[in-house]
């Protein structure tokens, strides 16, 4: 594909490279914060809190991701220091940065006495939205690229700098996972936006994302060709699978008892 943009001919500073991940990523995140934005301000909730929040849960985030891609194979970029840099690239696992990001919210929302529950539903609708047009930056730069397949809808990657950068195998068709994730994003953004307007307690929504997520990775999962995320069991759970069932678990408990909290619906209340 496309993995980068434009060089930038810095004189005697030498070069400077715009990749199209880095660009997907910052708008990503940029119309994420403005959806959020918009959200807290129907909820009258200050939005400038929302964008600090925003900012701190996006530094977090990339410190857990990073950390955690480093942690599961730690031998070997004990091994290969050099890699250490190379991968910075990268995004990183995913469920670190969640991890890291959710508990730095939470210290920042009770800072300033934020409604924790109902910030958490906000955030998932922005969550899908930023990951959708981030997955558009993985498959325009190569990264998280899928098994080999003979589907008519697979894709080949032929730039010599997308493999140099993300390891994508060029001139093989493959299955376009990043596709199939910025698909499903989209799905679960529709879905938690039409719940903001139903909800019957708060935190429902974010628990809705939390399990469909899970969902939706742990089977994408299975179509991924890049050893790099780690794998367990001999190869048949993926980091991210094996962080998604309980995952799924938690969420679906979480569910079950905000459910019985806050009692029957309308609708079983007037039968």
């Amino acid at each position: 594909m496309y993995p980068v943009l434009f060089d930038l001919d810095l004189g005697r500073f030498g070069q400077f490279t715009v990749g199209t991940y880095g660009l997907f990523y910052a708008l990503g995140f940029l119309l994420a914060l403005r959806l959020g934005v918009s959200l807290a301000r129907r909820e009258e909730i200050d939005s400038s809190r929302i964008v600090d929040l925003g900012i701190v849960a996006l530094l977090a985030g990339f410190v857990g991701a990073k950390a955690t891609l480093y942690l599961i194979d730690a031998r070997y970029y004990y091994e290969h220091p050099a890699e250490i840099l190379r991968n910075l690239r990268s995004a990183g696992v995913f469920y670190g940065g969640f991890a890291l990001a959710a508990a730095a919210a939470v210290v920042y929302v009770r800072r300033y006495r934020l409604p924790l529950a109902k910030i958490a539903d906000l955030a998932a609708p922005p969550l899908a939205l930023g990951q959708a047009i981030g997955r558009i930056g993985c498959f325009a730069a190569g990264c998280c690229y899928g098994r080999a397949c003979d589907l008519p809808w697979a894709v080949t990657f032929s730039d010599p700098a997308a493999f140099q950068l993300t390891g994508v195998p060029l001139g093989v068709a493959l299955h376009p996972t990043q596709i199939y994730h910025a698909l499903a994003d989209l799905l679960i953004l529709a879905i938690t936006l039409r719940l903001l307007k139903r909800r019957r307690a708060p935190g429902q929504v974010f628990w809705v994302y939390v399990l469909l997520y899970a969902v939706l990775r742990f089977c994408v999962e299975a179509w991924r060709g890049d050893a790099a995320r780690g794998v367990f069991f001999g190869g048949a759970l993926s980091t991210s699978q094996l962080i998604a069932v309980p995952a799924a678990l938690l969420a679906v408990l979480m569910l079950v008892r905000l459910g019985r909290a806050a009692g029957p619906s309308p609708a079983r209340k007037s039968v």
